[in-house]
Parts: C-alpha cells; structure tokens; sequence
C-alpha cells in the first residue's frame, strides 16, 4: 500500500520559512516524480512544483518560482519543499503528490499517489 505523508505545516509570519516534508512507503520511490500541489480556500488545487528521477525540477512560474525550493533525497524516500519569503497568498493545503510523469504534473490530474495534505497558514 502506497502511503505519502507530509509534515511541516503550521502557521507562520509573512516573511517567513517553513520546509515541508513528504515521507513515501509502498513504491520504487527512486523511480517516481514527486511533487507539490496546494489548495486555497474556495479555490482549485493548482501544481506547485515537481522534481523528476534524476532531480530536474519544475515550478509554477507564476507564483513561487524564486521563492519555493523543491528537493528529494532518494536514500530516505523523502521528498521536500522549502518555502521562503512566505505571503498570506501562500496560505494553502499542501499536498504531496506522486507519479510516473512530469507532465501529469502539469496537467494536474491523474496524478497516481496523493497525501492527506499538511496545512500551511501565512499571517500578515
């Protein structure tokens, strides 16, 4: 059974950093790309970033890239986000997302393995 679970989330300042993390069981984690997806209050879940096998990674041009870094370390199964320079924008569920490819990512459904999500929560 395939379990994706983040941690990390929780409120913080604007201005500030958090990292979030997303532990993978039950998969060749090495072969997946693993990602980020966030979900607003009242609004969709749109594509944060992504990171392939091989560690080329993709963001959402848009909204975080510069500000939102995404890693994964394959000896740990264990994917990451560090968020910086964080705005009330960014207040959102968090969700771990994992696949065979990165375009899946980018259309932003049929995505094979999610997490439970974490919440984060950016005050002014």
């Amino acid at each position: 059974q395939v379990q994706l679970v983040e941690s990390g989330g929780g409120l913080v300042q604007a201005g500030g950093s958090l990292r979030l993390s997303c532990a993978a069981s039950g998969l060749t984690f090495s072969t997946y790309v693993m990602g980020w997806f966030r979900q607003a209050p009242g609004k969709e879940r749109e594509f944060v970033a992504a990171i392939t096998r091989s560690g080329y990674t993709s963001y959402d041009a848009d909204s975080v890239r510069g500000r939102f870094t995404i890693s994964r370390d394959n000896t740990k199964n264990t994917v990451y986000l560090q968020m910086d320079s964080l705005k009330p924008d960014d207040t959102a569920v968090y969700y771990c997302a994992a696949d065979a490819h990165l375009v899946t990512f980018k259309l932003g459904s049929g995505i094979d393995y999610w997490g439970k999500g974490t919440l984060v929560t950016v005050s002014s």
